[in-house]
């Protein structure tokens, strides 16, 4: 890997606080959101545990990406961490720390729209510091099970994520695609209210499971045999949207951002953390040879 270009570095400027059930738990959850230091990233903290432990968002903390991205370990976790991570990331915000009174965010209607709009409003500064944009010049994918993600060397400033989605011919979820260019204005109109969706079959394992038994379809975007069940698209290709919102989320446990083309096909939390650490290991070797 080598260095792009830089920018200043960003926090936001008075605490804000988010609050509902989470998704999984279904637990009443407060979210709140604090101005952090610079170079500090970004930091979870359960605020309901003892001692109030910390959990730095990092790829290096990642212990789980089965159908979400989980850091630590019980008890000291925070899982679905994809969606509050990409409200930060999308609107450059590079250091804050992230009070959560349960195991998860709250959940909210499984987009990062709320998230998004409460930042806003606590405002965005620039830090003395600044931050370094990576980028390769060969491209670096990662695959599985058919599946690929790719990010290919920048051909203009910036980072364009583009996302194929196919379920197979006979899914209620049909092929699509979604290719969009990473900015703050452009995520918080383009990204930030695509919400998470699951087949109809996904939803009742997971409530077999003991998860969202609180939850009914018209909270989230659940797929029946003809198309969204008690609920509408907000965009007609939504899904592959929100699952471009998910790489922004997952690929900022990088700590550092990207240049380049991001391009998925049918990838989801296990290869965004996989091609998370392949880059993170390009990159601490690239630091070390030039601290040599």
């Amino acid at each position: 890997m080598r260095r792009h270009s830089s920018r200043q570095q960003r926090t936001i400027l008075r605490p804000v606080e988010v609050s509902g059930p989470g998704i999984l738990s279904g637990k009443s959850i407060r979210a709140r959101f604090v101005a952090a230091p610079p170079s500090s990233g970004v930091v979870f903290v359960r605020s309901d545990l003892p001692g109030k432990p910390r959990l730095q968002a990092h790829v290096s903390g990642v212990s789980g990406t089965a159908r979400r991205t989980t850091l630590g370990r019980h008890p000291v976790q925070v899982t679905l961490v994809e969606h509050v991570l990409a409200a930060l990331a999308g609107l450059r915000i590079d250091n804050c720390i992230v009070e959560l009174s349960g195991p998860e965010p709250p959940g909210l209607d499984g987009s990062s729209q709320e998230f998004v709009c409460a930042l806003l409003s606590a405002g965005v500064k620039n830090q003395a510091a600044t931050r370094s944009i990576w980028c390769v010049d060969e491209p670096v994918t990662v695959q599985a099970k058919g599946a690929t993600l790719t990010l290919h060397p920048p051909q203009q400033p910036g980072l364009v994520l583009t996302y194929f989605l196919d379920y197979g011919p006979l899914s209620p979820i049909i092929r699509q695609v979604h290719t969009q260019n990473l900015l703050p204005s452009t995520f918080a109109n383009d990204l930030a209210s695509c919400r998470t969706f699951v087949l109809e079959e996904e939803a009742a394992e997971l409530r077999r499971q003991g998860l969202g038994l609180h939850l009914k379809p018209m909270d989230l975007l659940v797929f029946g045999s003809r198309g969204p069940i008690e609920n509408c698209l907000r965009f007609g290709n939504e899904p592959a949207r929100h699952k471009v919102l998910d790489m922004v989320g997952d690929l900022s446990l990088l700590g550092s951002d990207l240049c380049g083309h991001l391009v998925a096909f049918r990838s989801g939390h296990p290869l965004n953390i996989e091609l998370c650490r392949v880059l993170h290991e390009r990159l601490v070797a690239t630091l070390s040879r030039l601290a040599a």
